[in-house]
């Protein structure tokens, strides 16, 4: 029998395709979602019937600890956080604060008491903040610099402090910007793909000179597995892919698959502190045999088709966004 897992944030985006790729490995799978604007178990109707369920805030330290006494799963996957920077900037971060600094911490506390085996926290390159040239290392200082990225920091810093004073079974993932099926039309991906499809104008920061790293988000939960597997108590493996793109050009790639004209393209007021390049030295997690299978144009392509087939669930969130999308995106 595999060990039985517990995932908070198992509806979410990355979470969900680990929950997936979990079910399909044959472990016993528990999600833990509070079902925020974010959370769909619609990603989860593949394997229905294959997890447990509870619709849970990890801000409750008394449910979690509830949930963990009953269910007392071998390891947590923890996923569930405040993720989208621009929300952290212009809706406040207060709601980041409690998810990603105070539910990390909650979930230390309530493993604690079962004593877990193992303890995946998952993480972002954010935390390291920006780098000209060059790659982060997992010994590289971090220096968060928005206020989403901060408080994931922090997050870590408490994961660290766990290990060090009480010993807690926890490794840290760092993964680089990732994309895919089922991702919420707040990220710049299904933004474009969703606003391209609609012949609306696409939204484009400054002038879209920022460098991300792109990662596909099955890669990633592979990686993760991994490291459930493989990794070392109290230490960081960052999860990235080599494939680093301008925005603007990760834009125009899209239009090019969706056919439609880069005149589409709207630059937009920049955001606030924006970092300028994401760049993750992998050579740490490759040593456990890890290697991501997805290139960028195949991936790219992968999710444009993606989307137009499931244009009905894409659609369905566009009306939760208009005003968020006026709000952020400022000619």
């Amino acid at each position: 029998m595999k060990n039985k897992i517990l995932v908070t944030g198992g509806a979410g985006f990355i979470g969900s395709e680990f929950v997936r790729q979990a079910a399909s490995r044959g472990y016993k799978i528990i999600v833990v979602d509070k079902l925020t604007y974010a959370g769909d178990l619609q990603r989860l109707q593949g394997i229905k019937g294959k997890y447990g369920f509870y619709r849970a805030d990890i801000s409750n330290l008394k449910k979690i600890r509830e949930i963990l006494k009953r269910e007392r799963p071998d390891c947590i996957v923890h996923f569930a956080a405040e993720t989208h920077v621009d929300r952290s900037i212009h809706q406040g971060v207060v709601s980041f604060i409690r998810t990603n600094i105070l539910g990390t911490q909650n979930l230390i506390d309530a493993a604690r008491t079962i004593k877990i085996k193992k303890f995946i926290h998952v993480s972002t390159d954010e935390v390291y903040g920006e780098i000209a040239k060059g790659k982060f290392s997992e010994h590289s200082l971090i220096k968060p610099n928005n206020p989403y990225s901060a408080t994931k920091a922090a997050a870590d810093h408490l994961i660290q402090a766990a290990v060090r004073t009480h010993k807690f079974p926890a490794v840290i993932v760092r993964a680089s910007n990732n994309y895919g099926p089922w991702q919420y039309p707040e990220k710049l991906v299904p933004v474009i793909i969703l606003k391209a499809l609609n012949n609306e104008n696409v939204p484009v920061y400054a002038k879209g000179q920022n460098v991300r790293e792109w990662l596909y988000v099955a890669d990633c939960a592979s990686a993760i597995h991994l490291v459930l597997k493989k990794g070392k108590i109290g230490e960081i493996y960052n999860i990235g892919s080599r494939e680093e793109k301008r925005n603007i050009a990760t834009v125009k790639k899209l239009l090019k698959i969706l056919k439609k004209p880069e005149s589409l393209i709207q630059f937009v007021q920049d955001r606030p502190g924006h970092d300028i390049r994401y760049s993750l030295n992998c050579e740490k997690i490759k040593k456990l045999g890890w290697r991501p299978k997805m290139n960028f144009e195949k991936g790219m392509t992968q999710t444009v088709q993606w989307n137009i087939k499931h244009l009905a669930w894409l659609t369905g969130k566009k009306r939760f966004l208009e005003s968020y999308w006026k709000k952020v995106y400022k000619k």
